[in-house]
């Protein structure tokens, strides 16, 4: 137990006073004045150690000895063994016998406050592919088209534009260098994702990147027989996102909360075209000149020239 700062007496300082009473003769009102405090709490300290001893001049915690209104450990067993049994809160007081907030607590202190704790989140997987090319990363983002500024901007939900429309977002990002090749479409059917992924493999080429490997997600689009069609006449293999598993597609995840907070929302612009031809300007910065966290701060360029004398030095 701490002692408060104001306190006239430490541990060391009580044993001192009753010692003085008891051993030296000093009377309680002479040890109380001797040690700055009153007559009754050195009575209070003496009749402590006279009972206890030594251990009695400790402090004792404040909380009562008996509490009528809590629960018991049978009780707070049968509410995790309830909520084991995936019932809800209110269920759960009912079939117990006690309040809800009595349920909260319990539940907060089993760390099973909501339904979806008793399914724990799958640790993360990092991974990473050896190569450049060895595996794409692509992903869509749905955006607002712009007719003008307006309640974002504004903050005025009145200024708010009916019927713009919508326009799609297609991001490919490299595994191993995270370099990243973006382009806007007016929607994402088929047609689109088939041309985003020659787009996006004619780019890498440029790069010295051959692409043998894409990543997508379960979407229609990337689904259709066209797409397939496509990565077999460009020989890069296709794979999908597990199911309701955002995470298996983390990186191009990743890059789009960037792009999003540094480009699409990051400026105030007169119309989606403005947005659409500051996209190129932005990439290029993320690809050459942003350091990437996840590559130790390095920009994605750098690492793609580190890959190439990896290779030189191989061949050599």
């Amino acid at each position: 137990m701490n002692i408060h700062k104001n306190a006239r007496l430490s541990l060391a300082r009580r044993i001192e006073m009753v010692q003085d009473i008891t051993l030296r003769g000093l009377s309680v009102c002479e040890a109380a004045a001797l040690h700055g405090v009153t007559a009754p709490t050195a009575r209070k300290w003496l009749g402590r150690f006279l009972a206890v001893g030594e251990s009695g001049l400790v402090d004792a915690s404040s909380r009562p000895t008996v509490s009528p209104r809590a629960i018991g450990p049978a009780k707070a067993l049968a509410i995790v063994e309830l909520r084991h049994k995936r019932l809800t809160q209110a269920r759960i007081a009912i079939a117990v016998g006690v309040s809800r907030s009595t349920v909260s607590r319990i539940l907060a202190r089993a760390g099973l406050s909501h339904l979806a704790d008793l399914q724990p989140a799958e640790p993360v997987v990092r991974y990473e592919h050896e190569a450049p090319g060895d595996m794409l990363h692509i992903d869509t983002k749905r955006l607002g088209r712009i007719e003008r500024p307006s309640h974002r901007v504004t903050g005025d939900r009145r200024d708010s534009v009916e019927g713009a429309g919508w326009e799609m977002l297609f991001v490919a990002v490299d595994d191993h260098a995270r370099i990243a090749f973006t382009d806007m479409h007016p929607d994402e059917k088929w047609p689109q994702a088939v041309q985003f992924l020659r787009n996006a493999v004619a780019y890498f080429a440029s790069l010295g990147v051959t692409v043998r490997r894409v990543l997508t997600d379960n979407g229609s689009p990337f689904r259709s027989k066209q797409f397939a069609q496509t990565c077999a006449e460009l020989g890069i293999r296709h794979k999908f996102t597990r199911a309701y598993r955002p995470q298996t597609n983390g990186k191009a995840e990743r890059f789009i909360q960037s792009a999003l907070r540094e480009w699409a929302y990051g400026f105030t612009y007169q119309h989606s075209s403005e947005r659409s031809a500051a996209l190129d300007h932005w990439n290029h910065h993320y690809n050459w000149h942003r350091p990437h966290q996840g590559i130790g701060g390095a920009a994605p360029m750098s690492r793609l020239s580190k890959s190439r004398n990896n290779l030189l030095t191989l061949h050599i």
